[in-house]
């Protein structure tokens, strides 16, 4: 399997966000990338840097608003007196109309806020880099599989499921599930994105909710309780042409393998009854009983019960990295899960 990451990402290190009010250590910083890549290697996998794919990938998904954003923000907000080093929202717009331009401000405070949905993705002079070097990472990793691979991990960071077609949110900016999925379609009628991080992909979930093309299925930690708290209920089930085509199931905070893997039964349940002619897995390693996050309780041993089922759905792969911080276990996690994925290859 090919495991694809560009050092580029590693730019991006963004210092605090706030947590219940309280302004804490950003945990999304090259060092968990840096535990994978190490794990990664140790294993024997191949590394590869990815090619630059442009921005086309991105346009796919992502509006042109909010790529013109993400590339000038940072500048922007730097002319203001007194600004902060990274952007940081501190105003946002209650229920804003998504899909117009109704009510778009000029000032970069407005466009932060419009465009920001909470204040764990703080931008720095380096976001813009890292953030396109995640999104052709998890190109790369697509071109490959559409190219005859069996799968390929894409080692994304920052990562992208919380991030909609024009707003980030949770250390995400564009969405590199996503836009895999989107750049799969070229070559399939239905594709599905498996989404198994600790936290509902709501952003994911966002995108190709009106869709009866991509089937989005997120196994999480009950958002009642948990972030991101308005997304990721069990009724959420598409609209329009896509309902019936995203499916959630929210666990109880603290459940371990086999509650996960119960519903995990249920979801290539679905998948097969769909069809697709490939897959993106969003891979989150913070579902792990030791990731501080603590939401679920997964073992190392469980992410290769996870990977062996999903393996055995025997669908074209794109591994997605998305969550999963610092913590011993993060690269034994990564391997357990990919090793369970690779006994399941045909």
């Amino acid at each position: 399997m090919k495991f694809v990451f560009d050092p580029v990402q590693s730019a991006h290190n963004p210092g605090n966000f706030l947590s219940s009010g309280v302004r804490k250590p950003n945990p999304e910083t090259p060092a968990r990338a840096d535990m994978l890549l190490e794990a990664g290697r140790a294993s024997g996998f191949e590394i590869e840097a990815p090619d630059d794919y442009g921005l086309a990938p991105a346009a796919a998904i992502h509006s042109p608003e909010y790529l013109r954003f993400l590339q000038s923000i940072h500048a922007r907000w730097r002319e203001i007196p007194g600004a902060s080093d990274e952007v940081i929202p501190n105003v946002h717009p209650n229920g804003r109309p998504h899909g117009t331009s109704a009510g778009y401000p000029a000032s970069a405070v407005g466009q932060a806020g419009y465009h920001m949905a909470d204040t764990a993705c703080p931008i720095s002079e380096s976001t813009w880099t890292s953030v396109k070097a995640s999104m052709n990472t998890a190109v790369h990793a697509t071109r490959q599989v559409r190219a005859g691979a069996r799968a390929a991990y894409a080692l994304c960071r920052p990562p992208g499921h919380h991030a909609f077609a024009d707003m980030a949110g949770g250390f995400c900016y564009l969405n590199n599930s996503a836009i895999a999925a989107q750049d799969l379609r070229r070559d399939h009628d239905r594709v599905v994105v498996l989404d198994v991080d600790l936290h509902h992909g709501n952003g994911t979930q966002g995108i190709f909710y009106r869709r009866d093309d991509v089937l989005t299925i997120s196994i999480h930690a009950d958002p009642q309780n948990f972030y991101p708290f308005f997304w990721g209920h069990g009724n959420e089930r598409g609209a329009g042409a896509g309902v019936g085509y995203n499916l959630n199931f929210p666990l109880a905070l603290g459940s371990g393998n086999k509650p996960f893997l119960a519903a995990l039964d249920s979801a290539c349940e679905a998948i097969a009854a769909f069809a697709p002619g490939a897959m993106v897995v969003a891979l989150g390693l913070d579902a792990h009983e030791s990731d501080p996050f603590a939401g679920l309780a997964v073992t190392t041993a469980g992410f290769g019960e996870i990977g062996h089922e999903i393996g055995g759905l025997a669908l074209p792969s794109v591994i997605v990295q998305e969550g999963g911080y610092a913590n011993p276990a993060l690269g034994a996690n990564l391997v357990s899960f990919l090793e369970g994925f690779g006994r399941s290859s045909p």
